[in-house]
């Protein structure tokens, strides 16, 4: 015992006892507390309540013997609770004029479609007709839900009245579930709903009583289902029981005054329950009282509304007297917890009143109350009414002897607290049927219009809110723009930017190559002029060699070589040679300008190279001197305002992204078919789910106002202090240089990739020449040989008889033979059959003909001067640009036709009778039409037209 607890007994009784009386007065209570430890088991009931009260009591008994008192079991271990039985129903028919509705308003088809819903309908009510005592109670609440939500699709669906044009063929029929003599019918679906309402609240409260309430477990699933079933009957209270009401034949039982008491009355059970663990768990005196009090508040209630009209003469007096005396218990039961707690406090003075209170009202309960009570809580009340007697009667003395304080009227007392540990459950999702699919094809001209009006007003909130965004948005770019932000900033820090546009042009260049690459592409045009120089002398090889023999057998064979000469036959290629040869000549010119070009501007293009091209762009460096050292201070500040700008342009798009996602997913037609109020209050409450996120909205425009004004003073002092207007013009110079160095290689880079164009074409083009040449050389070979042969039979000494024969089919021969020209043979059409045949030979040559030499030699060797026509007969004709506005290089057509050959040669004839080579099969069936050599890029006295590129401007 401590000098603390000494002084504090010393001043409640005014200092008249000393320290040896108050040791003695301990020890006797120590003593009586030890030989009161039998009697406070014997009080323990409840073996779940006994070894948590008893830990509690020995604590007490340790630490201070005179704060102990006995703690009996509650007296509610042995209470009984209440459950409501289904109200009873007529057997009706909704298949047969929900059919005819839906043939009558929309079609047969329909009907069919929709067969399986009148069906499942019809089943689910015939099946709460069928109500017994062998159904399961969890499956009779999935069939009242499923069944409610039903109704309500057919409540917007069909509507169900005397009217001729409703469906007036249905009554529903229910009687009273307290008074089953009394019934109520009505043509309408509001009674129907009303009544499966009731009774989803009277199955949740059976299936309350179903649970083993000796268990922690088991009193809590007890207590969840009654809140279920409160909130059931709430809901019946707030959306059924009015409009059920309407008209004469009603019954009180689905009235809103029953609705409320029998929430109240679930309520009070369902805290009843939570009291009941809360005692097991061991819990404090003081929470105890809480929870026990507001057990009695909700039988307060529910007795309230049992005492008047209409239910005062409905119910059955064991109902109000059940109800009477659970209040008065739980009442008394939260006087005695507190008791406890006041004991403890050493409050002997209020101990004594909430006592007096708690016994007062179990005394005034059994006065009162109807007769007819369960027996169990008669003994309950008894229980605890000893239980408050014992410790009034321990109190008392101990007031008499030790404290000798006031005890206080009961109508002083402040009301005892009270915690509310349950509350209805909210049926509005439970009994959802917007994501029902019952009778979903079928949507009225209302709902319609009604959606349609809705998707009007969200699509107005969603534009408009939109439209604000964009418009912060961009207010924001625009000034920062103006202000020349975040570049500068950037710029200080070494990372200057350029504008997106020449950016993306710089990056393109630098893709593709840069200036440096230039080079790699004009060694490209060297290579390939130099294979189609090449290839050009190949071919003229061929030819000449081809030549150089017919002229050594013609010198040898003399007037028996009757063949023609090849300079004749070659004399189509020979021109198109020359061509190709004038091309090559004017585009080495035209690769000779590009290269030029190329050199003398290097040193302009070379910025591009500059990786990364901002490295090429100035600084911004902070001032030589300053004059109070605070440039660090203002750059951070308008990081730190660009930082906060930067986040509310991050929250508008997040707000955009929310609103469209709204927009998505508010389908809002399924709740229009089963709203059964106005319109308007449904769209005031869908609409309403936008407020927030406009707010959000208006809220950051306004915001970004006020940031940016601050930011543009905050700008206006960084531009005084690091001279932004010198660092803008030297940018705006770099800037005129990057973009001329970028034309300027665009335009070298078109008149290198026209250059390669053209010689890839070209090189095209004088292949397949080579291959004409070369299939014309073989011919000729074959025809050597042939002829090689017949000369030197008739140079034999064969029989005069067949020298004469021979000599009569060598002038047939003569007759005959047609050599082939340099060209592919004319259609059949294009020559006439009149056409005179070429002798063998023309003229006899002692010495053999030179060849003609290389016109692409003379050219090379011997060119003519630049304003003369060239001497390979090219034709006046005007080319386009080199390199610019079309190819340079005009690319040779295809090899679909020649011009016939000089000299009236026809290509593909025999050789002799009977004989056909390869050669000429394949020229007779690959025609060509006129025209099929290239044509020169520029003529000689005219290198480069008028039509000139910036390039050739320079």
């Amino acid at each position: 015992m401590t000098w603390k607890q000494v002084n504090k007994i010393r001043r409640r009784t005014n200092g008249s006892w000393n320290l040896e009386e108050v040791v003695y007065y301990r020890l006797w209570r120590l003593e009586k507390a030890s030989m009161e430890k039998k009697e406070v088991e014997e009080q323990m009931e409840l073996s779940t309540w006994k070894p948590c009260l008893w830990s509690c009591a020995v604590k007490a008994l340790s630490s201070d013997p005179l704060s102990i008192m006995a703690a009996p079991a509650s007296s509610s271990a042995t209470n009984i609770m209440l459950a409501i039985y289904e109200k009873k129903t007529v057997a009706v028919d909704l298949y047969r004029p929900l059919r005819n509705y839906i043939v009558f308003n929309y079609s047969e088809r329909e009907a069919q479609n929709l067969e399986d819903d009148l069906e499942t309908l019809k089943e689910m009510r015939n099946n709460i007709e069928r109500s017994s005592a062998a159904d399961s109670l969890p499956a009779r609440r999935d069939l009242l839900q499923n069944y409610f939500k039903a109704l309500t699709a057919v409540e917007s669906r069909f509507p169900i009245s005397p009217d001729k044009d409703h469906v007036n063929s249905v009554t529903f029929t229910w009687h009273d579930a307290f008074k089953n003599k009394n019934k109520a019918s009505q043509q309408n679906i509001h009674l129907e709903k009303a009544a499966i309402l009731f009774n989803l609240g009277a199955v949740h409260s059976q299936i309350g009583l179903t649970f083993d309430r000796s268990t922690v477990e088991g009193r809590r699933q007890a207590s969840h289902s009654f809140i279920a079933a409160a909130g059931a009957f709430a809901f019946l209270r707030d959306n059924a029981a009015t409009k059920a009401s309407i008209g004469s034949s009603t019954t009180v039982d689905v009235s809103v005054e029953c609705a409320g008491m029998l929430e109240r009355l679930m309520l009070a059970q369902a805290q009843e329950c939570v009291f009941e663990n809360t005692i097991a768990k061991g819990s404090t005196p003081g929470v105890c009282s809480k929870i026990s009090r507001q057990v009695g508040l909700y039988y307060e209630e529910a007795l309230a509304a049992l005492n008047v009209a209409p239910l005062t003469q409905h119910f059955d007096k064991t109902w109000l007297s059940h109800v009477q005396l659970k209040a008065a218990l739980f009442y008394a039961e939260a006087c005695y917890r507190y008791s406890l707690e006041l004991h403890e406090k050493e409050e002997i003075a209020e101990e004594i009143a909430r006592i007096k209170s708690g016994i007062g009202a179990l005394t005034d309960a059994k006065k009162s109350s109807p007769k007819g009570a369960a027996q169990q809580i008669l003994d309950a009340i008894n229980k605890l009414e000893t239980n408050l007697n014992r410790n009034l009667e321990r109190a008392m003395k101990e007031n008499d002897r030790v404290y000798l304080m006031r005890v206080p009227q009961a109508s002083s007392l402040q009301p005892l607290p009270a915690f509310a540990m349950v509350k209805p459950l909210n049926m509005n999702e439970v009994l959802d049927a917007s994501k029902d699919k019952m009778f979903a094809s079928l949507v009225p001209d209302s709902s319609a219009k009604a959606l349609s009006r809705y998707t009007e007003m969200v699509d107005d909130i969603i534009r408009t809110q939109a439209e604000k965004l964009q418009q912060g948005s961009e207010l924001a770019r625009v000034s920062l723009k103006e202000m020349n932000l975040p570049d500068s900033i950037l710029a200080l820090e070494g990372h200057s930017v350029l504008p997106t546009a020449l950016w993306e042009d710089v990056e393109a260049v630098q893709i593709s190559g840069g200036p440096a690459g230039l080079e790699g592409e004009l060694q490209q045009l060297r290579d390939l002029k130099r294979v189609n120089h090449e290839l050009l002398v190949q071919t003229e090889e061929l030819l000449q060699k081809e030549a150089v023999e017919d002229g050594q057998f013609r010198t040898q064979f003399g007037t028996r070589w009757t063949r023609p000469q090849s300079a004749t036959l070659t004399k189509n290629l020979q021109d198109r040679l020359n061509r190709f040869a004038g091309n090559l000549k004017q585009a080495a010119e035209s690769d000779v300008k590009i290269e030029r070009s190329v050199r003398e501007n290097m040193a302009l293009m070379s910025i591009l190279d500059r990786r990364p091209i901002e490295s090429a762009l100035p600084t911004l460096a902070k001032p030589i001197m300053s004059l109070d050292a605070n440039e660090d201070a203002v750059v951070g500040t308008l990081k730190q305002s660009l930082r906060q700008l930067e986040t509310l342009g991050a929250q508008r798009a997040g707000l955009e992204d929310m609103l469209k996602d709204m927009k998505r997913k508010d389908d809002i037609l399924p709740k229009l078919m089963t709203s059964t109020g106005s319109y308007e209050d449904l769209f005031r409450k869908e609409i309403a789910k936008y407020n927030q996120i406009c707010e959000e909205i208006s809220q950051n425009l306004q915001a970004q106002e006020q940031l940016l004004i601050h930011i543009q003073g905050q700008n206006r002092q960084f531009a005084g202090t690091f001279n932004i207007e010198d660092y803008k013009a030297a940018c705006e110079k770099c800037y005129k240089h990057i973009e001329a160095a970028v034309a300027k290689y665009r335009e070298i880079k078109e008149n290198i990739n026209e250059g390669l164009k053209f010689y890839v074409t070209l090189q095209d083009a004088i292949t397949s020449v080579k291959q004409q040449c070369s299939d014309f050389v073989m011919t000729r070979s074959i025809q050597c040989r042939e002829m090689m042969e017949d000369v030197q039979r008739q140079m034999s000494g064969l029989s005069f008889q067949d020298g004469k024969n021979s000599g009569n089919n060598n002038n047939n021969n003569n007759n005959n033979y047609n050599y082939p020209s340099a060209a592919p043979p004319q259609r059949p059409s294009s020559q006439p059959e009149s056409a005179p045949r070429p002798p063998y030979y023309h003229h006899h040559q002692q010495q053999p003909p030179q060849p003609p030499p290389s016109v692409y030699a003379q050219a090379q060797h011997h060119p003519p001067p630049p304003q003369q026509q060239p001497p390979y007969g090219v034709p006046q004709q005007q080319p386009p640009p080199p390199y610019h506005g079309g190819s340079p290089y005009p690319p040779p057509q295809q090899q679909g036709g020649q011009q016939p050959p000089a000299g009236g040669y026809e290509y593909g004839q025999p050789a002799y009778p009977g004989w056909r080579g390869p050669y000429y099969n394949n020229a007779q069936q690959t025609q060509q039409q006129p025209g099929s050599f290239p044509r020169p890029p520029y003529t000689v006295s005219n290198p480069y037209p008028p039509n000139q590129s910036g390039y050739y401007k320079q």
